[in-house]
């Protein structure tokens, strides 16, 4: 400080005007700073010359100081900015890196010229996260550095980081009382799964731990907060190798130009005024040669060290004061009042020749002045404060050497968020920490957690879900696709369907086709014998219109086989509903004529002749069954699904859409046939030369028996052989009217073509009756 203060002086930059400063030892005590801090904010009136005067805004003969750089630890700082706000004089760290430091609302004039832990921790997690750590321990001290540290950085861990620990330590935890304590924090530390160790505290508490870790054996990996992370006594400490790997942050580097070779030369300056060196070498003077550096027993009499009080030293070597200067803290302090310099150039309106505003101003002046500050340091560091009185600088990465503790530095961060790291760490292809802890595995397996702890291990899918391997989680397939049988990635499932080239389409699609032939062959022979009374006992064109229905039938099978689509789902059971009820219904008004044909009581057969309209029952009946299948079309139609559930395959099927409108429309149709067979069944005992009664009753039996054995078949049925069953059913049901209604009036046609005649029915009507004893023609009495 005293250097960067003699080069401003020095510099044109305040013309006629001299920086002075008061500097006082806290010796990291809070009660002290606190003295310090009322004592620098006190009245001065015996200022001397080497001080600029200025006035406070406050008390007109006030002559305290108008700006404080300072204190070093965060909880100290903290203290005195608590002081300092009451009359807004500015207070700029060199060191304090607390996050509470940057809440404006209770530091207004606090600023600081490192970086915020709020950017330090983002820098740690974002280090954790390039190198794939999956856990990680954290050891923070109940002062705000270590307390606010800790938990910030638990704030911005990712989500793919575990916290497996959280030690929070006393303040001064290298008393010897904490020495138990101490060793039960490593013992945690020893038995811990973490992959890294977060210390976030100052440089004499991680002295106790690692001297602790070095006499307990504990290797690990650390990772250390800007407070220690180049700190020389700790880099020192006698076995630091065997704790394992170091990683460091601290703020950018750079070093103070001309500041070691200014510390080299004061052995030229015997007489230095008001320097600390002055008063250090009145005790250990300097060695004057280099043969003084050794004393008559053989030791090195050099103090190297000032920490060692207990060695006996003669005298100093100059060469080793270099070795204590820190040079990240040193250049923090530089920039410090540099900040200040350049604030008072622009608040005394001074341009390197004079200023044009006098030396009185306030506190809150300068502080203003020094938040609008932004300028570039030796066109190397750019210094400018956000709204908190943090600088937008970003961190050095280091690495500490194993052998010797020499300080590498292997990457940066910048407060975008971006690192820089080497391309071996960020590559690494560790699967099994040394923990036994899996951070990747083979193909088919997925990370779990084991119980109550950061450690993962690898465990096999279950048989639904896939894994490609690595740190991916187990998950399913897509609806179309199954899982492999190594559950290592996803198969395409196979769309089944009842095709064409499929056995049983095979036999469906040939039994339809000749059903439709064998019912066009039935057409043309009953076309040529349109006139005979067979053709027209059953049913005259009303026959026609069976088959013709019939024929629809058989060609709604093509509905059934085949990848089927919305259209065809929408045809296949409506046109089957609707044809086989018209030939339901022509049969009934068939039966019906039948029976009043046969009805001798004139009164009965009066009634029954009203409703001899063959053409009007079979269109009534049909009309019912149109109007159900019109209001299923309307409300729920049947449509094309696809069936996932299978595991190596997607069903293509036609849904019934309505359940209960294909029940309600395959139940009018059974209704239709037990009228037929009743009217069928008590034909029997008409006169029927052609036993038509007998063969109807037959058909009707068959459907009804076909249905019935069709439901519980039809409910247990799954895949694409649902509509196989579908279309079984209607073949069955074609196949009955078309064998027992059809074939042997073909056969009396062909064979026996001397019943077909109408002399040989009335004869055969005739001699049934009077078998009977009853006369065939009546009277009404």
């Amino acid at each position: 400080m005293i250097y960067s203060i003699g080069l401003i002086n020095k510099s044109p930059m305040l013309p006629n005007l001299t920086l002075g400063y008061e500097i006082y030892d806290t010796c990291g005590d809070v009660t002290m700073a606190i003295k310090a801090t009322l004592r620098l904010m006190e009245d001065r009136s015996n200022h001397t010359h080497e001080c600029l005067c200025l006035r406070n805004e406050y008390t007109a003969s006030a002559r305290g100081a108008k700006v404080v750089v300072g204190e070093r630890h965060s909880e100290i700082s903290i203290a005195v900015a608590r002081l300092l706000a009451l009359p807004l004089i500015p207070q700029i760290s060199y060191a304090s890196t607390s996050e509470l430091l940057s809440r404006k609302t209770k530091f207004p004039s606090f600023l600081r010229t490192v970086p915020s832990d709020s950017h330090q921790t983002k820098a740690m997690a974002r280090l954790m996260e390039t190198l794939h750590w999956e856990s990680v321990g954290v050891i923070g001290s109940e002062d705000e550095y270590g307390k606010y540290g800790v938990e910030s950085l638990i704030d911005h861990l990712s989500i793919d980081v575990c916290l497996d620990f959280k030690e929070i330590l006393p303040t001064n935890v290298f008393h010897s009382s904490y020495k138990k304590r101490l060793t039960s924090l490593l013992q945690t530390v020893n038995e811990s799964t973490a992959e890294g160790i977060v210390i976030f505290t100052k440089t004499s508490n991680v002295r106790a731990i690692l001297e602790e870790a070095i006499r307990l054996g504990v290797s690990r990996t650390w990772i250390a907060s800007d407070s220690w992370s180049t700190s020389g006594e700790i880099r020192s400490l006698k076995g630091i190798q065997t704790i394992g790997k170091v990683y460091g942050f601290i703020m950018k580097r750079n070093t103070v130009p001309g500041f070691e070779e200014h510390v080299r030369s004061f052995t030229a300056q015997p007489k230095m005024k008001d320097s600390f060196f002055s008063d250090y070498l009145k005790h250990y003077p300097a060695c004057p040669s280099p043969s003084a550096d050794i004393t008559p027993n053989g030791q090195d009499p050099q103090n190297c060290s000032f920490h060692d009080g207990s060695a006996t030293t003669n005298c100093t070597n100059i060469q080793c004061l270099t070795e204590h200067i820190d040079q990240d803290e040193s250049y923090s302090i530089y920039l410090a009042v540099n900040v200040v310099a350049r604030a008072l150039h622009r608040l005394l309106k001074c341009d390197y020749m004079k200023c044009n505003r006098s030396a009185t101003f306030s506190g809150r002046e300068l502080l203003e002045e020094i938040k609008r500050v932004n300028f570039t340091m030796d066109n190397i560091t750019n210094i400018a404060f956000d709204q908190h009185g943090d600088p937008s600088i970003g961190y050095d990465i280091l690495a500490w050497g194993t052998e010797d503790g020499t300080l590498e530095k292997i990457g940066e961060y910048r407060p975008s968020g971006d690192i820089e790291l080497p391309e071996h760490l960020k590559n690494s292809n560790v699967t099994v920490t040394v923990h036994n802890c899996s951070k990747a595995c083979p193909r088919g397996q997925e990370l779990k957690h084991d119980k109550n702890t950061c450690c993962k291990t690898c465990n096999f899918c279950v048989s639904n879900q896939y894994s490609r391997g690595g740190n991916e989680t187990c998950r399913s397939c897509q609806e179309d696709e199954y899982v492999s049988p190594e559950r290592d990635c996803c198969l395409k499932k196979a769309v089944a369907f009842l095709k064409w080239t499929d056995g049983f389409a095979v036999v469906l699609a040939a039994f339809g086709v000749a059903g439709l032939i064998f019912t066009l062959l039935v057409a043309a022979l009953f076309i040529k014998h349109r006139g005979t009374p067979i053709v027209k006992g059953t049913g005259g064109n009303l026959c026609f219109l069976i088959l013709v229905s019939l024929a629809t039938s058989f060609g709604s099978l093509c509905a059934f086989i085949g990848k089927p689509t919305d259209l065809s789902c929408k045809v296949g059971l409506p046109l089957f509903i609707i044809s086989f009820s018209l030939c339901v219904s022509c049969i009934l008004a068939n039966l019906f004529q039948i029976r009043v044909g046969f009805a001798f009581n004139a009164k009965a057969h009066d009634r029954l002749m009203r409703f001899n309209n063959p053409v009007a029952i079979a269109t009534g009946c049909v009309s019912i069954q149109v109007a159900l299948v019109a209001a299923w079309l309307a409300l729920a139609p049947p449509f094309r699904q696809e069936v996932s559930t299978y595991r190596a395959k997607v069903v293509v099927q036609c849904a019934n859409g309505s359940d209960a409108m294909f029940g309600a429309t395959l139940s009018y149709i059974a209704f239709l046939a037990v009228v037929c067979f009743l009217f069928a069944f008590k034909g029997k005992r008409l006169p029927d030369l052609y036993k038509n009664s007998s063969f109807i009753t037959v058909g009707m039996l068959v459907y009804l028996v076909a249905w019935m054995l069709f439901i519980p078949v039809y409910v247990n049925a799954s895949g694409k052989y649902v509509q196989a069953v579908e279309a079984s059913a209607m073949l069955v049901s074609n196949y009955s009217i078309l064998c027992c209604h059809f074939c042997p009036k073909c056969y009396i046609i062909l064979f026996r073509k001397e019943l077909n005649n109408e002399r040989v029915i009335l004869d055969y009507i005739k001699k049934h009756y009077e078998s009977k004893g009853v006369s065939p023609v009546t009277t009404d009495k």
